[in-house]
């Protein structure tokens, strides 16, 4: 990004704040690039910023304590991370991980700023709140999926997601077992039966898409 002066104009809540606060958040905020592949928070750590992502993609995963892993969600530029915002208004620690997907450039703004603002901005704690809410109605959808929807609707769907202008996802069974919160081997069959059906073409790290609209159809079937 070119300019971080002016960093909140990326986000509309914050853009509406008083210009009092929102001198305040530019003036007490850092931005930081963070790397591909760092590990930006974690289990057991306490959260001593809020973020708010200017580019790049983070995902956001639980890892059980038998190692299986879910995606949870991916922050994308222009968000906030509602992990982040539950473990800062609950003082608790993070129980999930956020990794960056890509070379990460965000804006963070101390603990102390944080409270002081929920506690006394009514138009930041409004932003705060409406960010929150709807990423929690997010993860209920995925909790709905998880519990109810067959493996191949969901697989179908997370290919046609994932996939790039070629129609190929660049993965591994691996991951998008860690994507759609199953066992790799769920995912190597329904790849395969995929496949059988004409659908997809697998290769070493990634999956072509032979007939999208047989995905789309699958994919939508419950919809």
């Amino acid at each position: 990004m070119s300019d971080t002066n002016e960093w909140v104009e990326r986000f509309p809540g914050l853009s509406r704040l008083e210009p009092r606060i929102k001198a305040l958040i530019l003036s007490r905020s850092t931005v930081i690039d963070v790397p591909i592949g760092t590990t930006i928070f974690g289990p057991g750590k306490s959260p001593e910023n809020m973020l708010f992502l200017l580019d790049g993609t983070v995902r956001v995963q639980q890892v059980s304590d038998t190692g299986h892993e879910i995606v949870l969600y991916r922050i994308q530029a222009g968000q906030s991370c509602v992990l982040t915002t539950a473990c800062l208004l609950a003082y608790e620690d993070y129980s999930a991980e956020g990794i960056a997907e890509t070379a990460v450039q965000a804006a963070a703004i101390p603990r102390d700023v944080f409270d002081d603002l929920v506690a006394q901005s009514k138009s930041f704690r409004d932003f705060v709140f409406a960010a929150f809410s709807k990423r929690i109605t997010d993860l209920f959808l995925m909790i709905d999926e998880v519990a109810f929807q067959k493996m191949d609707v969901r697989l179908a769907d997370k290919l046609i997601s994932l996939a790039n202008t070629e129609n190929v996802v660049l993965t591994t069974h691996q991951m998008l077992s860690v994507e759609l919160g199953t066992a790799r081997e769920v995912i190597s069959r329904q790849l395969q039966e995929f496949q059988r059906r004409g659908w997809i073409a697998q290769s070493r790290g990634s999956v072509s898409l032979l007939d999208r609209t047989q995905l789309e159809k699958l994919a939508h079937h419950n919809a």
